[in-house]
């Protein structure tokens, strides 16, 4: 039997990428329809990290407290060479008044899945399980996708848009014919996760770096469930023979040479790493995101939030153009800004892991020679941590080259157009907790001087309820943050970059940036956004 749905957006795959942006788009009310070839969410853990960034975009939606709740907070690092403890790394207050969650948390990409999905359901949405794409066809008025279920049925489905966050496999990308550029690294890899009993302290994982191997020790939660992650050189040429799990345990315990008693394996797999991404992200109407877009090297662990990020940033102008607040071409930006991203990341985690597992002689003599002694030092440095975090955490992701950044007026400042909005607290309370709604925000920082209640009316008037208004004190911190001690206003996106920073007090600012993407500010700027 075959039926027809219309909807808004198709989101083919519904791991931790296409969930989040299922959730984003229903903040925004827009109408969705998403499905997976798999039976439900994964139970395995895979991806493992869950870093800041991601924890503010699922604080927006009160996921946050439960994902750390039920996660493990890294406070420690343990560096060892030959059995030996060479360096402390601590990571108790790594980025402590750069974000409200200034840690890296260990919550494995099952959690994530359950812990979308559980919102999704709560909401009265749902995935279709076992469903596949057969087909894939647009024109200049939307989408259309054939669907086949287990059961043989299919249905058609017609939207405006379209998604893959279907994986590095992705079905879209080969139907878009999009390249996947990029190589593969020639060493073998493994990752497991045990129960074992392991003396170590609360919240620490320990990395021990061989001549030509390494293996990291991760703490997944409970003080007995732990991630092993490492590679096994000795196989690097041998692709056709299987490995087996003992093999991998006997590579653990040579590294480590401590006591490991491992009561139950849960999960263990031997891969190649592949560092790949689109040529780009979009054809038309269809997008790309999360692993279906870029692929790279596990070093940081980027990836899942990646494609989390990636969901955050198209959700709000699929749903501003939806809405009919903007023109179908600030979909560019999604190209433009995150096809730029994933190239300087794909960089990042390819010299760090090689850094990490490189086997030229240099790489060697760093790690067993420099390494330990630079690795405590450099993070109990403040400067050193407040370079690393932003990084590692992806709070330090900008997006100062778009066309969606206006520079005119950020000259002075040293927060720039394209920066995500800096976290401090205003009389006690998360500066973001004000900017939770979907939709853009005009903060003024004010001297007491004013009470802008003027510009909040004619804010109103012009835009509805497009945006937001805030008067905030220009508290020490917050000129210290910025970099003047002058009224000023900041208009944020509703994904909380900055659009525009200026000295300038006024909606002038403001109206020459919505010409930008907005068809006329009578049908589009004037419309209200629920």
């Amino acid at each position: 039997m075959k039926t027809t749905i219309k909807t808004d957006v198709i989101i083919v795959g519904a791991g931790p990428t296409g969930l989040s942006l299922a959730v984003q788009l229903m903040r925004y009310g827009i109408d969705f329809v998403i499905f997976d070839k798999k039976e439900g969410v994964t139970d395995l853990s895979k991806a493992l990290v869950v870093h800041a960034r991601t924890l503010e975009i699922y604080d927006q939606v009160n996921l946050a407290e439960k994902a750390v709740q039920n996660g493990e907070i890294v406070q420690k690092g343990i560096l060892m060479h030959d059995g030996k403890v060479s360096s402390n790394i601590d990571f108790s207050d790594f980025g402590v008044q750069l974000s409200p969650f200034p840690f890296m948390l260990v919550y494995e990409q099952s959690k994530n899945e359950h812990l979308l999905y559980e919102h999704l359901q709560h909401n009265r949405k749902d995935v279709q399980w076992q469903t596949e794409m057969e087909s894939l066809t647009q024109d200049k008025e939307g989408v259309t996708a054939v669907l086949k279920a287990a059961n043989g049925e299919t249905q058609t489905v017609e939207a405006r848009y379209l998604v893959g966050c279907d994986g590095a496999s992705s079905p879209t990308r080969h139907f878009l014919g999009l390249n996947f550029e990029g190589s593969t690294y020639p060493r073998l890899f493994y990752v497991a996760d045990v129960e074992m009993e392991f003396p170590a302290e609360e919240g620490t994982f320990y990395a021990s770096l061989g001549h030509d191997s390494f293996v990291l020790v991760v703490p997944m939660q409970s003080g007995k469930h732990w991630r092993f992650i490492g590679n096994l050189p000795e196989y690097n040429d041998k692709v056709d023979r299987e490995v087996t799990y003992d093999e991998i345990e006997n590579k653990v315990k040579q590294l480590m040479q401590r006591p490991l008693e491992i009561t139950n394996v849960r999960w263990f797999s031997i891969y190649k790493v592949h560092t790949r991404r689109a040529e780009k992200f979009s054809v038309g109407r269809c997008f790309l995101a999360g692993d279906a877009a870029h692929v790279h090297t596990p070093a940081g662990g980027q990836g899942m939030n990646t494609g989390i990020q990636d969901a955050y940033n198209l959700a709000w102008k699929l749903a501003f153009v939806l809405r009919g607040n903007a023109k179908d071409s600030l979909l560019q930006s999604y190209n433009e800004e995150r096809l730029a991203n994933a190239k300087r990341l794909l960089e990042t985690t390819d010299q760090f892991f090689e850094v990490a597992a490189g086997d030229q002689w240099y790489f060697r003599f760093f790690r067993d020679r420099i390494l330990p002694s630079l690795a405590g030092f450099v993070t109990q440095l403040g400067a050193a941590k407040e370079f690393l975090f932003p990084m590692v955490s992806q709070i330090g992701l900008n997006y100062r080259h778009s066309s969606l950044s206006k520079h005119q007026g950020d000259q002075k400042f040293e927060v720039k157009a394209g920066d995500r909005m800096p976290y401090f607290l205003v009389d006690g309370m998360n500066i973001y907790d004000r900017l939770r709604d979907p939709k853009f925000h005009l903060l003024v920082f004010s001297d007491g001087k004013h009470d802008y209640e003027d510009l909040k009316a004619e804010l109103e008037n012009k835009y509805g309820n497009l945006i937001d208004f805030n008067v905030i004190p220009l508290y020490l911190i917050v000129g210290e943050i910025f970099g003047t001690h002058r009224p000023f206003q900041v208009l944020l996106r509703p994904d909380n970059y900055i659009g525009l920073i200026s000295t300038d007090v006024s909606l002038n600012d403001l109206q020459a940036y919505f010409d930008g993407f907005s068809d006329t500010h009578k049908r589009c700027l004037s419309t209200a956004i629920a």
